[in-house]
């Protein structure tokens, strides 16, 4: 197998000057994808606030204008920064995902490589699919939630309107965004790691009920506090592990099948040249 591995030995100075290599065309492309998406925040910022105008509208209030405040001088400001470098990380991020594939694959069989890159591909997807069903669905969903709790107002009563703050806002969505993207990185994470052999179906089967938990757990920690956030990330967490279980499945049989070819071709060395074996 050592002559399918591209690696050659080299001082360590010689990795360590690679990695700085790697680094700076990631940092190079965060940095340019940052200043892109900073000179465009304030289109960025309204194209996340969509979600909320659709909230209004499922809402009935199809008349109410949208308004978002801010309460101090440099609070927009640094809003907007926040966008530059979450849109910067999002660009960039075939670019870092790249470098770092660079850097490891050296040190890779050419099995190995072909067995990761699937896995390159499909987890910015997935994040991608994540972030879709946050932006679509759950965050007008929520958003029509904290509405519903508005009170218009009269004869001894306040008139309580939703006024959300720019910083805030954007706090929740991107929170939600993170949430929901690395969960749907757990069918990803499950068959890498049932292909190292450090987990089997059978064993996240038996782990079921504590899985539940620990998805409700999460999202308790992960969303807002209310029980539309939390229940609508645990059911996607629990469906992921349910996936995720049947990836691992995949994967047995997958090693399964290759075992036996293994064996069929020993059995049919051996029986070919019976005078080598005795």
């Amino acid at each position: 197998m050592t002559d399918d591995i591209d690696d050659k030995p080299q001082p360590l100075m010689t990795h360590l000057l690679e990695l700085r290599n790697r680094l700076m065309w990631a940092i190079g492309a965060f940095f340019l994808a940052f200043l892109l998406c900073f000179a465009f925040a304030k289109p960025l910022f309204n194209m996340l606030v969509q979600p909320f105008t659709w909230a209004v509208d499922w809402a009935g209030m199809s008349d109410r204008k949208i308004e978002l405040i801010y309460t101090a001088p440099q609070e927009f400001f640094f809003t907007q920064i926040k966008i530059g470098m979450f849109g910067g990380l999002v660009l960039a991020f075939p670019m870092i995902a790249a470098q770092v594939y660079k850097f490891v694959a050296p040190g890779l069989y050419k099995n190995e490589r072909g067995a990761f890159l699937p896995f390159l591909v499909a987890s910015p997807l997935l994040f991608l699919l994540g972030a879709a069903l946050v932006y679509f669905f759950f965050t007008p969903m929520v958003m029509w939630f904290f509405l519903s709790m508005e009170q218009v107002g009269g004869t001894g009563e306040a008139s309580i309107m939703l006024l959300p703050k720019v910083s805030e806002y954007l706090g929740l969505i991107m929170t939600l965004i993170f949430a929901f993207g690395l969960v749907f990185q757990l069918p990803v994470v499950t068959t890498l790691l049932a292909r190292v052999g450090l987990v089997s179906s059978q064993g996240l089967a038996d782990k079921r009920k504590y899985a539940i938990v620990a998805a409700f757990v999460a999202a308790a920690i992960l969303t807002p506090p209310d029980p539309v956030s939390q229940i609508g990330l645990a059911l996607p967490t629990i469906i992921l592990y349910e996936i995720a279980i049947y990836c691992a499945r995949l994967v047995e049989r997958q090693r399964a099948a290759r075992a036996a070819v293994a064996e069929a071709e020993e059995a049919s060395a051996a029986a070919s040249d019976p005078e080598g074996d005795a």
